[in-house]
């Protein structure tokens, strides 16, 4: 039998911050530090971003998201950005990533916007759960990267 899998909003669960952190880093290759300072301000904050999610099954961290003004991008006139979707190798192909995307659609909503977006190179997944693609989009770094956008709160 299957363990219990949960998604937690991490403004709930302050406790998780420095290990979310961290398993937040280690899949993105970008600054610990960076992930524990929003982390830290989606909890504390008044205002609807950021805010991170993890995906649990028991005490292991399966699967990850956050929504946030901004993914590095040039734009800031687009927000929110639903970012660092994560499924850890082992639990791919069960649908746990269309489960997340779902999630922060709905959060999204509950937080008062209409749309999300979101930037990747990879091409033909988030198609599949209703997100168009709308071109490309600079990053803060000048790069170009693919755009997506969905309406928030759809279920899929």
């Amino acid at each position: 039998m299957q363990a219990q899998m949960q998604i937690i909003n991490l403004r709930e669960h302050p406790e998780m911050l420095d290990k979310a952190a961290d398993y937040f880093a280690s899949k993105w290759g970008i600054d610990r530090k960076i992930y524990a300072t929003s982390i830290k301000e989606s909890i504390e904050t008044p205002q609807p971003l950021p805010r991170w999610y993890l995906l649990l099954q028991q005490d292991r961290i399966i699967g990850s998201f956050g929504l946030i003004e901004n993914d590095f991008m040039q734009r800031q006139d687009l927000k929110p950005w639903l970012c660092a979707l994560f499924i850890e190798a082992d639990k791919r192909g069960n649908a746990l990533g269309a489960k997340l995307l779902a999630h922060g659609r709905c959060e999204a909503r509950k937080l008062g916007f209409k749309r999300l977006y979101l930037c990747t190179d990879l091409k033909g997944y988030y198609e599949k759960y209703g997100w168009q693609y709308f071109g490309l989009e600079k990053t803060e770094d000048g790069d170009d990267i693919g755009a997506y956008t969905a309406e928030s709160g759809e279920a899929i």
